[in-house]
């Protein structure tokens, strides 16, 4: 009887879990048995294994081949197993070196010529290696991705052979070349937008201290056009932020290699499932707003999406992650996003249009906003009314600040906010926080009876506020920060 084992990876939201791929050979009827709740994709490695081994004129022993996956009672998931498995098989074979082998964990998919397929969770399961002091075994083309966990010896190999011939030292595989970040297309440009004033306020105040925020206005107003531009209003992405959502996208299988410096701009279409949204699935993959994480997540025409899709944003929204509920386990995933919405006033968008107004105004509007939930409407921060612009206007109206010009106006309002409360936008900040004089504060104490605020709402409308006392470059919110405040808070139905 032989044995060998080798570390490897199954995936808990974006938690690499250990793994021990435990091979033994021993006499009996043969058989290739995999054992530890593996699932069809897992069970399947049988055969690729196999067909890999073939490829390289190898034959299985005609003995009984047990393979586990310990811990045991731990669900293992996805074809990222197979290479682990065949490294498992030729240790136990004697083929490969068993103490060499023990200072690495791998992952990688094999086809059936034997080459090694890129496979999801390479960056978590490279800093997992990196925490346990072992070097990482991986597909060639993901060599790059998996050096961004720090400073851990890679074995990046194209195929099988290439890590037989490695280990047996008739060949040297080079370490995979350093990754660079990536290159982030041209953002489009606020200076595009003519006239809109309070809408672009709004669009600054809601970069400065990451707020959500509402445009409401009839069909070709601009409220994309506006949305599409937040992103470029805001600053990089920090190095530990630019790491979280590269754990999240490599995860997802869309991670491209190279973490990105920008902040990710999400905009699912408006039949996305509540699953599609907040993850979930049979392997609970992250949602779009875990895909947005540390980002925007813009939802055009609000109402038109499920109901459910957007009830599933309140406690996301509030926590900064989401749980995905399964039988067998609880996977939890990273979302702390910026949430941009826009909608028509009502379904056949010209609310308050003389010329178009349908004859069931203003019922048809109450109707359509009322798709959208009091609670939910309570954690947006600002809401625009987004005024079409006549054609005139539109050909005369002189260009205005470009994205530059704001952003530059923005960063210097975070840097305010880092020195108050480092690692924490105003869009999270406490009361506590927030430095305001006796006026302001009476001001809003004032509007928060008369609008009948919840004191989440109140607690919103103080912190937007701040974020406009920041941009005019003051120490303490004032009263007239707490006037523009009101003028973007959306009264909700029901209330006066």
């Amino acid at each position: 009887m032989s044995f060998a084992s080798i570390r490897s990876f199954a995936f808990l939201g974006v938690d690499a879990m250990a793994v021990d791929v435990q091979v033994q050979i021993s006499n009996g009827l043969p058989a290739f048995l995999i054992v530890g709740l593996p699932d069809k994709a897992v069970a399947e490695a049988r055969e690729r294994v196999r067909a890999a081994f073939s490829a390289m004129s190898l034959s299985l022993p005609p003995k009984r081949i047990l393979v586990n996956l310990a811990p045991a009672d731990l669900q293992k998931e996805g074809s990222h197993f197979d290479l682990p498995i065949a490294l498992g098989v030729l240790a136990a074979m004697e083929m490969l070196p068993r103490s060499e082998l023990a200072e690495y964990a791998a992952l990688g998919e094999l086809a059936l010529n034997g080459a090694i397929a890129p496979v999801n969770g390479v960056l978590p399961a490279a800093m997992a290696a990196y925490g346990d002091g072992l070097g990482l075994i991986c597909p060639a083309r993901q060599g790059s991705e998996a050096g961004w966990a720090g400073e851990l010896r890679i074995l990046a190999a194209p195929d099988l052979v290439s890590l037989l011939n490695h280990f047996r030292g008739d060949q040297v595989l080079s370490p995979p070349a350093p990754g660079v970040a990536a290159e982030e297309p041209v953002q489009p440009d606020l200076a595009d937008i003519r006239g809109m004033e309070t809408a672009r306020r709004a669009l600054e105040i809601a970069a400065c201290g990451g707020h959500h925020l509402l445009l409401i206005g009839p069909p070709g107003a601009g409220k994309s056009m506006l949305a599409a531009r937040l992103p470029g209003l805001l600053p990089d992405l920090t190095p530990l932020e630019a790491l979280e959502v590269s754990i999240v996208h490599s995860v997802a299988g869309t991670f491209e290699g190279r973490p990105q410096r920008r902040p990710p701009f999400r905009e699912p279409h408006h039949s996305a499932s509540a699953a599609a949204m907040s993850g979930g699935g049979p392997r609970a993959k992250p949602g779009e707003i875990s895909l947005a994480h540390n980002g925007v997540l813009f939802l055009d025409e609000l109402p038109e999406f499920p109901r459910q899709a957007i009830e599933t944003l309140r406690q996301p929204i509030e926590t900064g992650s989401t749980t995905v509920a399964r039988a067998a386990a609880h996977v939890t995933y990273p979302a702390r996003f910026q949430l941009v919405t826009a909608m028509n006033p009502c379904r056949c968008g010209y609310l308050g249009d003389a010329d178009r107004e349908c004859r069931k105004a203003p019922r048809c509007g109450e109707e359509y906003l009322a798709r959208i939930s009091g609670p939910m409407l309570d954690r947006i921060d600002l809401s625009v009314q987004v005024a079409p612009v006549a054609p005139i206007e539109l050909a005369r109206a002189p260009r205005g600040e470009s994205s530059a010009v704001v952003a530059a106006r923005v960063a210097s309002a975070r840097a305010i906010q880092q020195a108050r409360h480092p690692g924490v936008r105003n869009a999270a900040a406490q009361i506590e926080q927030l430095p305001m004089a006796d006026e302001a504060r009476t001001l809003a104490e004032e509007a928060a009876e008369h609008m009948r605020l919840s004191a989440r709402g109140y607690t919103r409308l103080l912190r937007v506020a701040r974020s406009i006392a920041d941009l005019a470059g003051i120490e303490s919110t004032q009263r007239m920060h707490v006037a523009e405040a009101l003028a973007f808070r959306h009264r909700i139905p029901g209330r006066q």
